[in-house]
């Protein structure tokens, strides 16, 4: 035994002389500063760099045998320091100090975690896809007899203690004990469970997932959707099975956790970053020189998904999507949403999954998602009952995307039901959910990139949008920008998609002479991101001209455009001054974003009816078709008289043909499809009356 504690306070002695002798580059004493600053910041551990740890190759090695040991050995050794300097503080924690281990140079992938390491220390990435909530473990528990004797029993290792046989008390025979909660000791104690990264998962497998324990001060530092790196030890803790009744030879692999790093955006939680990597200089270098070219925007939007030909409008706005606009806080609280939405609904073929698809990939935090098979608990939150019975909240797209943004494909194929959990989101930023005893509103600051296709297969130039598409109108308006993707022929058009598909089938692929690498592409927009424009008086003045001409359109009572436009015009145009990377919006920024808008509304926004844009269509019905139904009721009404009388079919179309807005035919019609939408029934043969 003596041998054993020897060893021990040798060791301690070894951690104690590294802690105290490091010096860094730059002549201090790093660890013994990171000692003296722990009661100041009310802090129990300090951070240990392992590539520090190298010089040492004793305390090295031993990390490799016997992880448990060493860290309990720098336990002890800070405790000595600080003990130095603090007595009463390290007294007070004497129980809770231990070191966290950063840059641990053995790193795993989940599927590499298996028998052969465990004890052993590791480190692994992954996502947290879901926390429990935080429970007290039990470190010491005292257990009473009946007389009164105190019969500690010490958690080690696992997360079982055995309760005592006989008392401490050697005279004593007692065999019922109690626990002493107030003498006890109790730590915070909380699972994690870690899955892999999508970006490691190897073709044709699903993603593997670890429960990680997280003690004392590491609890509720990653929350779902953190790409983290951990490191731990591999422990195991028995299977039960429930068909057998003595003990089962099965165990299940858990992780200790001893440090959570953050990927991209190393730092407190307070600090996080959205970027999935942090700028480098040298790149924040090739970035600001990129800005002040000429012709950055052009090349930008030539950059983003080369492979697809044309639609250069639609990837400057799915750019703008992607840099969006600055979150404004108002001083009661409101927020003003700074997030662009765009919806594509177009022919088959037209590449729009592509965009999606590349969208995702160079947005710094981007999910992709498709319409068949998500549900309405995938995309914002679900309650799932944990093993141990416990209600627990699991994020969903949304809220993983968290200011970034997610791409929907297949739009139209979704559920109802479903579809309709994102008309909060869209607005209020906000996903919320009352389940299970859980009221929780979960943060979803998120774009939202569409994309359908039309419900007859393709889009009928006759019909207005809302015809054509298969979606809920208070969704549709949610959405600032709405793109119609058509596939018309024409010769010219389809000679050089042609030529464009059958080089990017050639050795030499496309031209990229012009074009920025997907990487720094990806830096860039991460860049451009903590850019806060603000409007100039000249963007506001185009602004304001521009919605003030459009709420005036030949009035007739025609209202065009709604509040919801005007923000959608500021946001584009903020977008567009962040991705140049300025500090004002400045008046082309504004005609920019008045173009996008205007080519949306040339598609999507024109009444096939009368040939004018009427922004009544994506609001249900156009203007046209509101005045002609007013016309309709009000010309029954009349006929009908006070008495309700039925009113003969042959009169009334000539009534409506008389008051010049109606064509017989028209009329006809008109009738018919009052009668499909219940507005007016038929009372007895060819004569009708108003419901």
């Amino acid at each position: 035994m003596s041998t054993q504690v020897s060893t021990e306070s040798a060791l301690s002695d070894e951690v104690k002389e590294f802690l105290r002798q490091f010096k860094e580059k730059d002549g201090s004493y790093k660890y013994v500063e990171q000692i003296d600053h722990m009661l100041p910041k009310d802090s129990t551990y300090i951070v240990v760099d392992y590539n520090d740890l190298v010089s040492n190759s004793t305390i090295e090695s031993r990390f490799n045998e016997n992880p448990d040991e060493i860290l309990d050995a720098f336990a002890r050794a800070i405790k000595e320091i600080l003990q130095e300097r603090f007595p009463q503080y390290a007294e007070k924690i004497k129980d809770e100090i231990r070191a966290r281990i950063i840059n641990f140079p053995i790193q795993r992938s989940l599927r590499q975690i298996n028998a052969e390491i465990i004890n052993k220390m590791t480190s692994v990435s992954g996502m947290v896809v879901r926390s429990s909530e935080i429970k007290p473990l039990a470190k010491e528990i005292i257990y009473k007899c009946s007389v009164g004797h105190k019969t500690p029993m010490i958690l080690l290792r696992g997360l079982s203690v055995n309760s005592p046989t006989k008392c401490s008390d050697p005279k004593c025979t007692q065999r019922e004990f109690r626990i002493d909660p107030e003498s006890s000791r109790f730590i915070d104690f909380q699972i994690l469970r870690l899955q892999e990264l999508p970006e490691d998962l190897p073709p044709g497998q699903l993603p593997h997932y670890v429960d990680v324990s997280i003690k004392q001060d590491l609890v509720d530092n990653a929350r779902p959707g953190d790409r983290i790196i951990l490191t731990g030890t591999v422990r195991i803790e028995q299977d039960q099975i429930a068909s057998v009744r003595s003990t089962s030879g099965f165990y299940r692999l858990r992780i200790d956790g001893n440090n959570i790093e953050f990927l991209g955006g190393r730092g407190k939680k307070s600090s996080r970053k959205t970027e999935r990597e942090e700028v480098s200089p040298e790149e924040e270098k090739i970035i600001k020189s990129l800005s002040t070219n000429p012709d950055i925007y052009d090349r930008l939007v030539d950059s983003f998904a080369p492979h697809i030909h044309g639609h250069s409008i639609i990837k400057e706005a799915i750019l703008l999507l992607v840099v969006g606009s600055t979150q404004r806080l108002l001083q009661d609280g409101t927020k003003i949403r700074g997030d662009i939405n765009i919806f594509l609904v177009g022919d088959p073929g037209t590449a729009k999954s592509e965009m999606l698809k590349f969208c995702a990939r160079i947005a710094p935090r981007g999910l992709y998602t498709s319409g068949r098979g998500s549900t309405a608990a995938g995309l914002t939150a679900a309650v799932v009952r944990d093993k141990t019975g416990i209600m627990m909240l699991e994020a969903g797209a949304v809220v993983l995307g968290d200011q970034g943004l997610v791409c929907i494909d297949e739009f139209d194929k979704m559920k109802p039901e479903d579809r309709s959990a994102l008309h909060e989101v869209m607005e209020q930023q906000s996903a919320s959910i009352a389940k299970g005893g859980i009221v929780a509103t979960l943060n979803a600051r998120t774009s939202i990139l569409a994309a359908a296709n039309p419900m007859y297969g393709k889009y009928d130039p006759f019909k207005n949008i809302t015809e054509n598409v298969n979606l809920p109108i208070p969704l549709l308006t949610r959405f600032d920008l709405i793109f119609v993707v058509r596939d018309i022929p024409s010769k010219e058009r389809d000679t050089k998609i042609a030529k464009h598909i059958i080089n990017l089938h050639s050795p030499s692929g496309i031209e990229t002479r012009s074009l920025i690498d997907v990487d720094i592409l990806t830096k860039y927009l991460a860049y451009a991101k903590r850019i806060e424009p603000v409007l100039t008086k000249d963007a506001e003045e185009r602004i304001l001209e521009y919605y003030m001409k459009m709420r005036n359109v030949e009035s007739e009572e025609m209202i065009t455009v709604t509040p919801r436009q005007l923000e959608g015009l500021i946001r584009l145009a903020t977008a567009r001054a962040r991705l140049l990377m300025k500090d004002q919006v400045e008046a082309e920024d504004a005609e920019r974003a008045i173009f996008l808008i205007e080519s949306m509304l040339r598609d999507a926004g024109v009444d096939v009816n009368t040939g004018k844009v009427d922004l009544g269509v994506l609001q249900g019905r156009p203007r046209s078709e509101v005045s002609k139904m007013q016309l309709f009721m009000d010309v029954l009404k009349s006929l009908e008289g006070e008495n309700k009388m039925a009113v003969e079919e042959r009169l009334f179309i000539k009534e409506l043909v008389k008051s010049g807005k109606f064509t017989e035919d028209e009329a006809r019609s008109y009738l018919k499809r009052m009668l499909r939408e219940a507005s007016i029934y038929e009372s007895k043969p060819g004569h009708y009356n108003r419901v």
